[in-house]
């Protein structure tokens, strides 16, 4: 259905398939640009023509192309003026979500959230030249997390690293994945994976949690991403030791070393997941484990190098193994009967 061009090739499908006119302001005869509607970095392609699509190529002027790279052009209109129905996304980005140019999320309050090129220097100035700087707000979407080649629970919808290459010879972490809700915690907010999703009386512990514990003691640009485990999902659990389990620590667009968030983690009195294995990446290793793992107890296992990493490399980063069909109601659970997980009996 999408087909990769070259470069050279890009272009000229572009202006003939534009007419050689700007689409959006329909100056003909004027020098254009064929424009990534969507940044073309982020296809992440494993050779130099990553992005090169014509549903994400449009024909621009030198002064409508400012404008787009400013987003005061919106990706969606020049989608309409191509008369593209469904986006070309890269694969880590969602379907249902609105972005800007810069892979940035529009909220539905139109406000933005920062994306993986935000604070880039020449990202910055064409934003701030654009006057959309203040539209931006600095909470974050969890990235997309990628399976992993071995992982059992791959449905129609999910994303698999196409290969390991990166993880190789690299050190990694191995931990527990719980059967919970993502949860991000701010000094002055906290969210779900949706940014400006509605009240859930499942959040009530972790929202008390966070107000009590966290927004007093977080400076502000970090945030702690961790799975609320209050209510049971797929999974009952009568053991935790926390209902809020810590997996990463964030300052603005950079994850902190496992090390470091370890300590943050000893340092706010935060639950980290249970590591099972760190050193070396070995994918027989990670066959073991993942065949060992108690399935009836546990989702899955995720793999994340123990080194520091940027927002823009999450996919080359992290991945996870789920176990076969490990959504085990018909039914989400956030419409059925909230019912507790229980702790240990000595907290």
């Amino acid at each position: 259905m999408y087909k990769l061009l070259t470069r050279d090739c890009f272009r000229e499908e572009v202006f003939k398939r534009d007419n050689y006119t700007c689409v959006v302001c329909k100056a003909k005869g004027v020098k254009l640009d064929a424009h990534h509607i969507i940044e073309r970095r982020e296809f992440k392609a494993p050779h130099e023509f990553g992005g090169y699509y014509i549903q994400n190529g449009a024909s621009l002027c030198s002064d409508c192309h400012l404008k787009a790279e400013m987003t005061v052009i919106s990706c969606q209109l020049l989608y309409s003026l191509i008369e593209v129905d469904k986006p070309i996304y890269p694969e880590h980005l969602y379907q249902d979500h609105v972005y800007t140019k810069w892979a940035d999320v529009i909220l539905e309050d139109g406000r933005r959230t920062p994306g993986p090129y935000f604070y880039d220097e020449s990202v910055q100035k064409i934003l701030k030249a654009g006057k959309v700087l203040d539209q931006y707000v600095h909470y974050y979407k969890y990235p997309r997390s990628f399976h992993h080649l071995d992982s059992a629970g791959v449905t129609s919808d999910d994303k698999v690293i196409p290969n390991d290459d990166h993880l190789v010879g690299k050190e990694i972490v191995i931990t527990i994945k719980s059967d919970g809700e993502n949860t991000s915690l701010y000094p002055d907010y906290m969210h779900a994976r949706s940014i400006d999703g509605q009240h859930h009386i499942s959040r009530n512990w972790v929202k008390t949690f966070h107000y009590t514990y966290i927004a007093p003691n977080l400076p502000f640009g970090y945030r702690i991403c961790g799975e609320n485990l209050y209510a049971s999902h797929s999974i009952f659990y009568d053991n935790l030791e926390s209902y809020f389990y810590g997996f990463s620590m964030w300052h603005q667009d950079t994850c902190l070393s496992w090390d470091e968030t370890l300590d943050w983690f000893a340092l706010l009195d935060i639950v980290p997941v249970k590591e099972v294995y760190r050193g070396i990446y070995d994918r027989k290793i990670i066959q073991k484990l993942f065949k060992e793992l108690d399935k009836e107890k546990e989702e899955g296992f995720v793999v994340r190098v123990t080194d520091s990493f940027k927002y823009s490399d999450f996919s080359k980063s992290l991945c996870k193994l789920v176990r076969p069909n490990h959504v085990t109601s018909n039914a989400h659970w956030k419409f059925k009967k909230i019912i507790p997980n229980k702790l240990k009996e000595n907290i």
